[in-house]
């Protein structure tokens, strides 16, 4: 790997902002992540008296609560059950979930709607292993999530109990231990280990990036009164920086040479300075799936989206104007993003700014990689600050842009899911505020490659772990943590795997699903077509005939189905004006090539079956 490396983390504290309205008590966060932790609050409590001691569960809440934490999500159970119960006599808003991977999801997109770290609390066994999937999308999404689940008794570990939850009978290294899935784990044995448990839990919350933590807390241990005191901590957490050296080569190679600017999920807080960097310079700008909206799409310099179900735009502009570096900012490159595709080198390589040392290089293992390790918009304002009004190369005035689709509605046969995404665009997009998730399969590739945003934080996928089932579960979280509108384009196959409507009805969420029902996970069957995988005889992905309207209906919700393309636009406001949660229930013409070319070609590059042929973008 040609990586070459410039930087050097710098150890100057960072001012700390009064981004939330938090006691002193309470952590806050400014706008780069440092933070400031006090538990201030449980040392009174716990000097006053015996009688007034708290028990350990009681004080665990409370340095959650001072953390920051406002949501708890989560699947009861009687392991759980003493815990449980101060949760919901404590100042976070508690929502009873029908599924603990529901939860985990709804938790992840309520810290990205909110910017607050959330809780997900289950019970022993099946509780956890439930749970696991969302957690590991959270960790993968970058999100700050507190696992609190319940364990066996030390006294009858291996014996049986129900739904035990020990070394006996479930792994214990990677669920009650750190590593790929929890940045910090643990089992709470001793109302000892609460000061220990409160610095990692602050520290890992004020560090920049994901975190996620478990603790899990045996059914007695819960209400085993705290005999320790807990000690005043503080924590002010500096974000890394890039060193005057590497902001001095940067600026020199893009003031020397032609660079395009690749935006990642990463760089969504410096959208600002991204937008001042591309007008200075004229560079042209690409994003990542996750990263729509970060750089206005409708800005002259923005040539589309990059990876899974992107922009032909991007190839073209690779192809005819290839630049001389590309500057990337807070994306891994991965196959979503990049597909790792030769046509995306840049001539002289790669400036690849992380707030992660180890991600710069990784994808293109063999192309010249300068990396730079900093916080995206504190490495922006470096270089803006320094970078000459006068370069030594010139943009080309004329970039290729996105595709555009025109579509008449007609007033019979099924819906296109073209017509629909414009309708989308116009009336949800355009005519409101509302937060828009989309789920892994062809929603997501529709939604992608036709969606236009002007601003960051309007657009949510995932195309990391990409479960089915995220957007359909995790559009509750985001509507709880903007408290405002939220609308989830999914599939029926992901809206039968998993949803959370009956949730969002008994606690009155506003989230919308918008589901494209054609009867099949179309995804897997045009993909396999194109793979030329099924042969002579059909793959089964056919689902029989849902009316997901009438279920939304005997579930307290609002729903309406739509056969026509005609009636798109009355639904659709229809679901923006109410107030209950709605399903607008789309059928879907199956047989519309969804833009998933880049994906299948990726797929067969790996040593899938080639197609002679491939549809879609």
């Amino acid at each position: 790997m040609n990586t070459k490396s410039i930087n050097k983390r710098t150890n100057s504290s960072q001012a700390l902002g009064t981004k939330t309205n938090l006691s002193p008590n309470q952590i806050s966060f400014d706008s780069t992540g440092s933070s400031i932790f006090s538990p201030a609050s449980l040392n009174e409590k716990s000097s006053e008296s015996e009688l007034t001691q708290p028990t350990v569960a009681e004080a665990l809440i409370e340095i959650l609560e001072n953390l920051g934490v406002e949501y708890g999500f989560g699947v009861s159970g009687g392991g759980i059950g003493p815990l449980w119960a101060i949760l919901n006599r404590s100042n976070i808003e508690l929502l009873h979930f029908r599924h603990e991977s529901g939860a985990a999801f709804a938790a992840t997109e309520a810290y990205f709607a909110s910017d607050r770290p959330v809780v997900v609390f289950t019970t022993t066994g099946p509780g956890i292993t439930n749970a696991l999937t969302g957690l590991f999308a959270a960790r993968g999404e970058g999100a700050k999530v507190i696992f609190l689940s319940a364990a066996t008794s030390t006294a009858n570990r291996g014996r049986g109990a129900c739904q035990e939850t020990s070394a006996h009978t479930m792994p214990f290294s990677g669920i009650f231990t750190s590593g790929p899935l929890f940045n910090y784990a643990t089992i709470l044995e001793s109302g000892d280990q609460l000061p220990e448990i409160s610095r990692r839990l602050a520290q890992g919350l004020a560090q920049p990036g994901s975190f996620v933590a478990h603790i899990s807390v045996p059914t007695p241990i819960q209400t085993t009164p705290l005999k320790v005191q807990l000690p005043q901590q503080g924590f002010s957490q500096s974000v890394p920086t890039a060193s005057e050296e590497a902001i001095a080569e940067c600026v020199k190679l893009l003031s020397e040479e032609s660079f395009a600017i690749w935006v990642g999920f990463g760089a969504r807080h410096a959208a600002e300075e991204i937008c001042q960097l591309a007008q200075k310079t004229g560079a042209a700008v690409m994003t990542s799936p996750r990263a729509k909206g970060i750089f206005p799409e409708h800005h002259p310099q923005f040539i589309g989206v990059t990876g899974f179900s992107g922009h032909l735009s991007v190839m073209t502009y690779m192809q005819e104007q290839r630049p001389q570096r590309i500057l990337v900012l807070g994306t891994r490159l991965g196959e979503p993003t990049s597909f790792w595709s030769p046509a995306m080198i840049p001539s002289n390589g790669f400036i690849h700014v992380d707030i992660d040392p180890q991600v710069p290089g990784v994808a293109y293992p063999s192309v010249d990689t300068i990396a730079v390790h900093s916080e995206i918009k504190a490495f922006l304002r470096a270089i803006l600050k320094h970078l000459p009004d006068r370069l030594n190369w010139f943009p080309n005035s004329s970039l290729p842009r996105p595709e555009i689709y025109t579509n008449s509605p007609r007033t019979n046969g099924l819906v296109r899911p073209e017509v629909l995404m414009d309708a989308i665009q116009r009336l949800i997009i355009e005519g409101s505020d509302a937060s828009i998730l989309a789920e892994a399969g062809n929603s997501f590739a529709w939604a992608t490659h036709l969606l236009r945003f002007k601003q960051p934080g309007r657009y949510r996928i995932s195309t990391g772990f990409g479960s089915m089932g995220h957007a359909t579960t995790g559009v509750v979280g985001t509507a709880l943590g903007r408290k405002g509108k939220a609308v989830a384009i999914v599939g029926d196959g992901a809206m039968l795997m998993n949803n959370e409507v009956s949730t969002a009805v008994r606690f009155e969420v506003p989230s919308v699903w918008i589901i494209l029902n054609d009867g099949r996970y179309n995804m897997c069957a045009q993909g396999m077509a194109l793979q030329r995988l099924s042969g002579e005889v059909p793959i089964d992905t056919e689902i029989p005939s849902t009316d997901f309207a009438a279920i939304a209906r005997a579930m307290g919700a609002n729903g309406i189905c739509v056969n026509t393309e005609s009636d798109l636009e009355k639904a659709l406001q229809k679901a923006l004006l109410s107030t209950a949660p709605f399903i607008v229930d789309v059928r879907i013409d199956p047989t519309r090539p969804a833009p998933i070319g880049g994906r299948i070609q990726s797929l067969i590059k790996q040593g899938a079956i080639e197609a002679k042929t491939v549809i879609g973008h």
